[in-house]
């Protein structure tokens, strides 16, 4: 589904842990790390496209989380010229999103990344809030920005000041990234603790 200006609609989501820190994860086969977003589906409203995301990408249930907010209306991002594919019937020249910040309710065992046939990610961290501003891919980094600066408030309300301070540049977040869960292919892969993950 691609509206008349080139751009598809989709869903963010940041998952936050009660601390304040976010869900931050590896796409599979790459070196590249982000939230889990998604595309709608026509007959899927942003809530509920959400929900089916969160399941396909984190393996997480509405029972697991908590919707704290969303950010009003739809905030875009362009496409890199190389990755626009210019022969496709509808051209895709970018993403226009609904981003929801997510509280986790369940644990950290009900992450799983190998619920599909074709996952998405093979390692997931918790980093501090506004670590993937700086970290992500650089033509998602304005959306990213608006996104967390809109759903900050409501982050600090569950975690605190400390925890979600103001934006702006922070030299210690590299840091402060920690290693989770790596994926592992089978059945008994609900992931383990991988400290080589940088």
């Amino acid at each position: 589904m691609i509206d008349p200006d080139g751009y598809r609609p989709n869903v963010g989501i940041v998952l936050m842990h009660p601390d304040g820190r976010v869900f931050w994860a590896r796409r599979v086969n790459r070196d590249g790390w982000q939230f889990p977003q998604g595309g709608m589906n026509t007959d899927e409203t942003p809530l509920e496209a959400m929900y089916r995301e969160l399941r396909e990408e984190t393996g997480l249930l509405p029972e697991h989380v908590e919707v704290l907010g969303a950010t009003p209306g739809w905030l875009r991002y362009r496409l890199p010229q190389r990755a626009i594919r210019r022969h496709d019937r509808l051209v895709c020249i970018g993403q226009k999103q609904v981003w929801f910040l997510l509280r986790l309710t369940g644990q950290e065992s009900d992450l799983r990344l190998d619920l599909t046939d074709k996952p998405e990610f093979d390692h997931w961290r918790w980093v501090d809030f506004w670590y993937p501003v700086e970290h992500v891919v650089i033509f998602k980094r304005g959306v990213y920005a608006s996104a967390l600066r809109h759903l900050a408030p409501a982050a600090r309300q569950v975690a605190g000041a400390q925890a979600v301070p103001a934006p702006g540049p922070r030299s210690d977040t590299a840091a402060r990234a920690r290693p989770r869960r790596r994926f592992r292919p089978g059945p008994a892969s609900r992931g383990g603790n991988d400290p080589a993950v940088n």
